[in-house]
């Protein structure tokens, strides 16, 4: 009886399992591309990380291709694929400055962007390589570099919507993060986007609210962006506290301590992974958090002491030899030997990795074109070099030219007296 049982229940989960793929393999059979192309108005903060999704595709395109136009009915056109299968791009690896064909990666028909900056702005198209396009966005970046900070705890209000007759600008704001730290006073914060509505949009540009898309939408004649290149993002931050998830310890791990501490020495043991770095002193140090994106909560501490961002904050003050910038790094500039210490990166309101920085002056540094320091003595070097040669070659062009002058036959009177 045990055996018809269990052969029916496999039966069952064979039939389930060949449905959830033939629903997969469906999706495109249920959503119809539109008989005209439009495009999906998406607005991003710089140095994010997005995905836009192929919605819809004809049922004998096994794979698509993914093209960019700054403008539309541009002649430059960027193709997005190698055509042969493009290998995946991990945001790891990602550096923040690197061309966009660096930074996007095709998955599952899906086109991934990874740190995204201002200057990727455009429309984005998923098509074949013969250049049929079935779906469209319109991509809007807006720079982090003039972005406003706003601290609801001091009682500071966002920025008022701007009128311009018809023209109505206004900020849209992201959900909350988690709580930054757990246990303990922390913060979390929301990023908000410029938007505007106006009646004289383009129609061709899908919109969630009638006649409103971000401010570098395509949609936008130009005579309105003057208006709105004023209205910068924002961000919204205020306090939080939530109680920390109990972390169980292994059991194999328990036995261990448990058996040391019989001893007489029970280990210290770090809550968190801690990684050495030894800096020089007067020199800068930018620390990034492992795994952390602009868009996640991310907090620093240096042995204990929380770095809120009310007081750490790129911006708060000029005058910052210590602070956090808006994607969530922690910059240390002219490193002194106070520096000195463990500094403790929370994500998503967990502890997870601590860096111990050590400060010295003295020892011996291999040089490395890697160092901005380096590249700018070496820069100085040939720009010196080169102004040595110039100025030897300019004193004997005119020492060349002047001898020639003398060496010229003299056609004076008294010569013409004499013959």
């Amino acid at each position: 009886m045990r055996l018809a049982h269990i052969t029916v229940l496999l039966w069952a989960w064979g039939h389930v399992q060949a449905f959830e793929i033939v629903e997969k393999e469906n999706i495109f059979q249920r959503t119809p591309c539109p008989a005209f192309l439009m495009f999906d108005n998406a607005a991003y903060l710089a140095d994010m990380s997005f995905e836009l999704p192929c919605h819809c595709k004809p049922e004998d395109v096994s794979a698509v291709v993914w093209y960019y136009q700054k403008h539309l009915g541009s002649s430059h056109t960027t193709v997005l694929t190698d055509f042969d299968g493009r290998l995946l791009t991990e945001a790891a690896y990602v550096r923040v400055g690197s061309s966009m064909l660096a930074r996007f990666s095709i998955r599952m028909f899906n086109l991934l962007v990874f740190r995204a900056q201002p200057e990727d702005t455009g429309l984005y198209f998923c098509g074949t390589r013969k250049g049929d396009y079935f779906y469209a966005y319109d991509v809007d970046i807006q720079s982090n570099k003039g972005i406003v900070a706003t601290f609801k705890d001091k009682g500071q209000e966002p920025l008022s919507d701007e009128y311009h007759g018809d023209l109505h600008v206004f900020t849209t704001f992201w959900e909350w993060t988690p709580c930054d730290r757990c246990g303990v006073h922390g913060e979390q914060w929301r990023f908000g986007l410029c938007y505007l509505q106006n009646p004289g949009l383009s129609p061709r540009y899908l919109k969630t609210m009638p006649d409103v898309v971000s401010c570098g939408s395509r949609a936008v004649p130009r005579k309105l962006h003057t208006k709105t290149k004023y209205h910068t993002p924002e961000m919204l931050i205020q306090s939080c506290q939530v109680p920390c998830k109990k972390n169980h310890i292994q059991k194999g791990m328990l036995a261990i301590i448990n058996y040391v501490a019989k001893l007489g020495s029970r280990p210290w043991l770090p809550q968190v992974p801690i990684q050495f770095h030894q800096q020089r002193l007067g020199h800068g140090l930018i620390i990034s958090c492992p795994g952390a994106r602009p868009e996640h909560a991310v907090a620093w501490d240096k042995d204990g002491q929380p770095l809120y961002r009310t007081q750490y904050l790129k911006g708060v003050n000029r005058s910052m030899r210590v602070f956090i910038d808006h994607g969530n790094h922690l910059h240390i500039r002219f490193t002194r030997l106070s520096d000195r210490g463990i500094y403790y990166c929370w994500r998503q309101g967990m502890k997870i990795a601590g860096f111990r920085l050590g400060v010295t002056s003295r020892g011996h540094y291999p040089a490395s074109l890697s160092d901005p320091e380096t590249r700018t003595a070496v820069e100085f070097t040939l720009i010196g070099y080169a102004l040595i040669t110039a100025a030897f070659v300019t004193i004997h062009v005119c020492r060349c030219c002047c001898y020639s002058f003398r060496c010229c036959p003299n056609f004076a009177p008294d010569s013409l007296v004499q013959l």
